[in-house]
């Protein structure tokens, strides 16, 4: 059986996760949730401010891992894996916002005890907005929102680009080649019809030899999730915005837009970088906006200099906790 067989035909007995023998630097954690069990990994001083990191779609806690090694020195790090990905529970039919949100809010409660920042990538920057505006009081202190897909993430956003008009050609090969659950497994397919797209984000796709480790710990209905809008639901970018209640920082990274189809390559279009800085100034918050313009998608994992460099000054602007 070849190591690819290998891989899939446990992914299918367990529908879970891969659990490889990949070494990490911090050991997993799990805490029963109600719902779920979430894994996660701490680091640092319980004596210093809380901090709680968000991956972003099919990333586990240690995309994190070399950030939280320069995080720690200033921070008592926490970072999770959400339900349907890395090393927490898969709950088929349950990924939503709302529900991704709700599980963090029971996290800050149960483990952290205590008024966190929270800083998110892609749709975990979504959620880290999220929290702002709708976690408990007093649970947040301020909010990272690292080139999140702010309007592009949503079917019919009220500003430019749709979904898919960005990240849904790379949506719909894992729907349709793939499935809930790995419930179709064809690798073989997912990767030749990666090459072949149009799509130069779908064609990234389709240079993976091997099933990447974060790939096999994820569960790919949140994929149809988002092309179906059960992911967004009701939680609309314009909304979201309006409410949040903490100290933003929003990063926006490589980008560009093609110039005759107009199609995106990044998580926003400038366009929605001015809507979500007009939105959240709005809502009357202090807002630090940072221009990346070469910075990768996941600039924890990239450039974890950088990220947690801009993080940490960005953070030392924050009222003490109470």
């Amino acid at each position: 059986m070849s190591d690819t067989s290998a891989v899939l035909d446990q992914i299918r007995k367990h529908k879970t996760y891969g659990r490889s023998c990949i070494e990490h630097a911090y050991a997993d954690h799990h805490v029963d949730l109600g719902e779920i069990v979430m894994n996660y990994a701490e680091a640092g001083d319980p004596s210093k401010p809380a901090l709680l990191l968000i991956p972003g779609q099919s990333e586990s806690w240690w995309g994190y891992e070399a950030a939280m090694g320069l995080l720690s020195e200033d921070f008592h790090v926490f970072a999770v894996d959400m339900r349907g990905q890395g090393r927490s529970s898969w709950t088929p039919g349950r990924y939503s916002f709302d529900i991704l949100g709700n599980d963090l809010v029971r996290f800050i409660n149960v483990v952290i005890g205590e008024p966190v920042i929270v800083s998110g990538n892609s749709s975990g920057g979504v959620l880290a907005g999220w929290l702002s505006a709708y976690a408990m009081p007093g649970q947040i202190r301020g909010a990272v929102l690292e080139d999140p897909p702010l309007f592009s993430g949503e079917l019919d956003p009220a500003f430019g680009q749709s979904q898919r008009q960005s990240s849904g050609p790379v949506l719909e090969l894992w729907r349709d080649f793939i499935g809930d659950q790995w419930s179709i497994a064809d690798w073989a397919g997912f990767l030749d019809a990666a090459k072949a797209s149009p799509s130069p984000l779908a064609q990234m796709m389709g240079s993976f030899e091997k099933i990447p480790q974060a790939f096999q710990e994820y569960d790919p209905e949140w994929s149809r999730a988002f092309l179906d809008g059960t992911m967004a639901g009701t939680v609309r970018s314009e909304e979201l915005l309006s409410r949040v209640t903490t100290p933003i920082l929003l990063t926006h990274h490589a980008r560009t837009e093609d110039p005759d189809t107009g199609v995106l390559i990044g998580a926003m279009s400038d366009l929605q970088a001015t809507k979500a800085r007009e939105l959240i100034t709005l809502a009357e918050v202090d807002l630090d906006y940072r221009s990346f313009p070469e910075a990768m998608h996941a600039m924890h994992a990239s450039d974890p200099q950088l990220f947690s460099t801009t993080l940490t000054q960005w953070a030392a602007s924050l009222p003490a906790p109470r």
